[in-house]
């Protein structure tokens, strides 16, 4: 009897197992998952400024080479190095002893020669001396005259200036190094870094295809004056620049032209050999769509961006991109306006999942 109970109530356990569907949900139960949460703006039409990102490396405005001029021994280096110096500042001295006994024994022969000029020259009235001999006593003083500059000139050299104002790097040589011998050694490299230049590159048929459009009136020409610049970081540069170059030719092995802008940098933020990113803005479309960059994704087929269509499904959606318009794409084909474009969040909507569409938050 024992085991016929046994036997009947198994299936009243396994009734109440946990494949049993219709048993209702504990605690830790597994219910439905609720849809991921995405942000959405509506694609619309309007105005918006062509402003393609160019590369760029950044270059001092200017650069001098600090080079001794007189070979001479290292006694010290009289500067802070990756400080900021003055022109004219003293940066290294020489050991001068040669140079300032030479430049005595110059003013010495001056005295000489201007006593012994002096000299004939007042003899000449009563013909004790020729002319000649006055002449050859001028010509003496005077070449003396120009070997005491010549010696003052590399006494003064043994102190080396700097040449420009900027920040100074490194030095080239220590105290007690041999310098300038048969050549004028390079000491130290000064760069002026307050303004800097950026120089950036542009595809000429890029160019080409902007003044066709241009000349059409198909867009407007834009105010060119502010030049936007792009760090490493991917944060935009506090200070506006401004277009102060184009070339007039052709690199012949890339296809593009080169152009130079100025940008301030007071905080010291952009260090020549620096690569950026330039905007330059160089046409105004009347009525384009534009999408966020981070709302486009690439896959095999190209690139695409994924909608909220009906029933708030997550559709994907081929595009046909088109230039910069900031830090947004210019989209030529594949939206019409009016859609639901899902800006953050694509990693969890997957083509055909219901998701949650919330407003885009706006920065700042």
């Amino acid at each position: 009897m024992k085991r016929l109970a046994l036997l009947l109530a198994l299936p009243l356990f396994a009734a109440c197992g946990p494949g049993d569907k219709n048993a209702p949900p504990g605690p830790g139960g597994m219910g439905a998952m609720p849809p991921p949460e995405v942000e959405v703006m509506q694609v619309g039409r309007g105005a918006a400024t062509l402003t393609p990102e160019l590369p760029g490396r950044v270059e001092a405005v200017r650069t001098a080479q600090v080079r001794a001029r007189v070979e001479g021994i290292v006694e010290k280096r009289l500067f802070v190095e990756g400080s900021d110096v003055r022109a004219g500042q003293a940066l290294f001295r020489l050991d001068n002893r040669i140079y300032r006994t030479a430049a005595q024994a110059a003013e010495a022969d001056v005295e000489v020669k201007t006593l012994n000029f002096e000299r004939v020259q007042s003899l000449l009235p009563i013909k004790a001396v020729s002319r000649q001999e006055v002449d050859a006593a001028r010509a003496a003083l005077k070449q003396a005259e120009a070997q005491l500059a010549r010696a003052r000139l590399d006494l003064e050299n043994t102190t080396v200036p700097a040449p420009i104002s900027g920040r100074i790097g490194r030095a080239q040589v220590t105290e007690g190094a041999l310098v300038g011998r048969n050549e004028a050694t390079l000491l130290a490299v000064i760069e002026q870094l307050d303004p800097v230049n950026v120089l950036f590159t542009q595809p000429n048929a890029e160019v080409l295809r902007m003044k066709s459009a241009l000349a059409s009136g198909k867009l407007q020409k834009p105010d060119r004056r502010n030049v936007e610049l792009i760090l490493e970081t991917g944060q935009p540069h506090a200070h506006k620049g401004r277009l102060i170059f184009s070339d007039m030719s052709v690199d012949p092995g890339t296809g593009a032209i080169t152009l130079k802008a100025e940008f301030p940098n007071p905080q010291r933020l952009l260090l020549p050999g620096t690569f950026v990113r330039v905007r330059v803005a160089q046409a105004v479309a009347a009525d384009v769509i534009t999408v966020p960059q981070r709302a486009v994704l690439s896959g095999p087929q190209g690139q695409f961006v994924m909608l909220v269509g009906p029933e708030n499904k997550a559709m994907p959606r081929p595009v046909k991109l088109g230039a910069m318009a900031g830090d947004r794409f210019v989209v030529e084909e594949g939206l019409a306006g009016g859609e639901r474009l899902i800006v953050t969040g694509m990693q969890k909507a997957r083509p055909g999942t219901v998701v949650k569409p919330v407003p885009m938050k706006q920065a700042g």
